[in-house]
């Protein structure tokens, strides 16, 4: 069955963030526009109608990424402690198995050639995460289901929490510790977190 127009710009669009993706991890800022078009198997037109610099692909990247990340806090009525475990179980995954971390790398590598680039991927993944969690946080506190001080902080310590030394180990490209418990330690961190924040 053919693809609606919709689908077809959707699916040009993944296929761009795709081989942005690879490239980013294999050349750094080095990778360049045209690459990026041949990879993703469109014209040089396509691309720049829908990302019209690197920038613009590595603000989409890690979007997506801060998106899946942060999808549990719109759980309506979900548990705090529930939410927090759905989180730390995405961020375990992402950053911590399979290679996944190999765009950590990229975005090393990006970092001092284009730092207007690593920036915006700062900003729209890891920064929107934090922010997204901490305003969590914030109607948490408000509720009385947990005294969060500072919000900010306090996400930000959740995902060191959560991840350790995983950040280190996938930028350097080494492996990570056995991730096959990787719901049980979300849950164990989940738990700590909410007992550390607990109301007085």
């Amino acid at each position: 069955m053919p693809r609606a127009p919709g689908q077809i710009d959707e699916h040009k669009s993944q296929a761009i963030l795709r081989a942005a993706a690879e490239l980013f991890v294999e050349k750094g800022a080095k990778a360049t526009m045209a690459e990026i078009a041949r990879r993703a198997g469109v014209s040089k037109q396509t691309l720049y109608n829908r990302f019209p610099n690197k920038t613009d692909i590595g603000r989409a990247l890690a979007a997506q990424r801060s998106d899946a990340i942060t999808a549990p806090l719109l759980r309506a009525g979900a548990a705090p402690e529930d939410v927090l475990a759905a989180i730390a179980e995405t961020l375990i995954d992402r950053i911590c198995s399979g290679g996944k971390g190999a765009s950590l790398r990229g975005v090393a590598l990006v970092s001092p050639e284009a730092p207007e680039l690593a920036r915006a991927i700062y900003d729209a993944g890891p920064g929107e995460s934090v922010r997204r969690i901490a305003a969590w946080l914030t109607e948490q506190d408000r509720a009385g289901v947990m005294s969060v001080p500072d919000p900010v902080v306090a996400a930000e310590m959740f995902a060191g929490m959560v991840l350790g030394h995983g950040h280190l180990r996938s930028v350097l490209g080494l492996p990570h510790p056995d991730t096959e418990d990787a719901a049980d330690r979300a849950r164990d961190v989940a738990r700590r977190f909410m007992r550390a924040f607990a109301p007085e």
